[in-house]
């Protein structure tokens, strides 16, 4: 069995349909999706339209459920309230349902033995943070031990692989925004020069009833493509999110 796995899609649709047609080439028999999936970007309802025909399973993430509740733990600016403003503008009373479905953890069987525990943060809560520095001991207290499953999140944009006992946690990455590593390992990341790598990444667990591999996937998004269609939104920080993916020195 093969499951795809992504996250943190964030409105983001051509990046979705880029990972998409990634998978139809390699194949996959199940998807799943681990969260913060239509606020944030340019794309909202296009996103909630294809995660429906996907009939995809999503987790609700923090950035969603502020999205549909104007609650949140984070301290936020002016601008991320307009731009809620206007991602709620582009939603239809049938696009929030799908939405506010969206449950806080899911349960896949990958193996007789084996069952994939899908969340946002952690199981506990979408607002938790694995960070490259949790300690063993924090992540068990996070994640909990039981081997039966294997774990996987998305919350931090980035792609990591831990284990946990005899088995394992597993981050797919961002689909609609990869944070340039290289560049920012805190939270006071505009400050820093936060850029946006140009790709859309996310994984594949391979599963048997005796192995069991991950493969993260790093797939090149069309930036051109990507610009125009933030350009046509006229959504105030249109030009602000475009000069993310720009560098000086291109790879």
């Amino acid at each position: 069995m093969k499951i795809a796995v992504f996250s943190d899609i964030h409105g983001n649709c051509l990046a979705l349909e880029t990972v998409l047609a990634d998978i139809k080439q390699i194949g996959a028999d199940k998807f799943v999706c681990l969260g913060d999936a239509i606020q944030g970007g340019m794309q909202p309802a296009d996103t909630v339209a294809l995660l429906r025909d996907l009939a995809c399973p999503t987790i609700m993430g923090n950035s969603d459920d502020w999205l549909l509740t104007g609650v949140t733990a984070e301290t936020l600016t002016p601008l991320q309230w307009q731009n809620r403003d206007w991602t709620l503008s582009k939603l239809s009373d049938a696009d929030r349902e799908f939405i506010a479905q969206f449950p806080a953890t899911i349960e896949m069987e990958v193996s007789k033995n084996k069952r994939l525990l899908c969340f946002h943060g952690s199981p506990k809560s979408y607002d938790d943070h694995i960070l490259p520095l949790t300690s063993d001991p924090e992540l068990q207290e996070l994640l909990g031990d039981d081997s039966s499953f294997i774990y996987t999140g998305g919350h931090v944009h980035s792609q990591v692989l831990r284990r946990i006992g005899d088995t394992f946690y597993f981050r797919p990455g961002s689909v609609g925004r990869v944070y340039d590593r290289n560049r920012i390992h805190d939270k006071n990341r505009m400050k820093l020069g936060f850029q946006l790598d140009p790709w859309a990444e996310y994984a594949i667990l391979t599963a048997t009833e005796s192995q069991f591999s991950i493969e993260f996937r790093q797939v090149p998004m069309n930036i051109e493509k990507l610009s125009k269609i933030w350009r046509e939104t006229k959504r105030p920080d249109a030009e602000k999110e475009i000069s993310l993916y720009q560098r000086e020195n291109p790879i």
